[in-house]
């Protein structure tokens, strides 16, 4: 199994982005798909959450309202796309799979995702 996560790079506080996350080796639309990020000296915190058929979705206080997480299915690709950016989304984002075939998403460890890809960092700067 392989996740790649692309599409990081440095945005304008206040900008967007968006980041995307490729699934091979892995039948995709039997897993939810989530997005993590790690800030420097901190833990790595769920961000995003979409259910395998991208019906349900989840997100972290933080970035509801400027984050929306989606999924194509017939690509095996799964998407951040980041709005109204800010100094504190500064970190290495990851995506995770778990294979979860549950119409809602529900709250879930990190430990839960058995796949994780390598990471993409996004950095927010004036």
């Amino acid at each position: 199994v392989q996740l790649q996560a692309s599409g990081g790079g440095w945005v304008q506080i206040g900008g967007s982005r968006v980041i995307s996350c490729a699934a091979s080796g892995l039948t995709f639309n039997r897993y939810r798909m989530g997005w993590f990020r790690q800030a420097p000296g901190k833990e790595r915190e769920s961000v995003a959450a979409i259910s395998w058929d991208g019906r349900s979705t989840r997100y972290a206080d933080s970035v509801k309202g400027r984050f929306t997480v989606s999924r194509d299915n017939s690509k095996n690709t799964v998407y951040l796309q980041m709005n109204r950016l800010k100094p504190e989304d500064t970190a290495v984002y990851y995506c995770a799979a778990r294979f979860d075939l549950r119409t809602t998403v529900q709250p879930t460890s990190l430990s839960e995702y058995a796949f994780w890809g390598q990471g993409t960092q996004v950095t927010v700067s004036s």
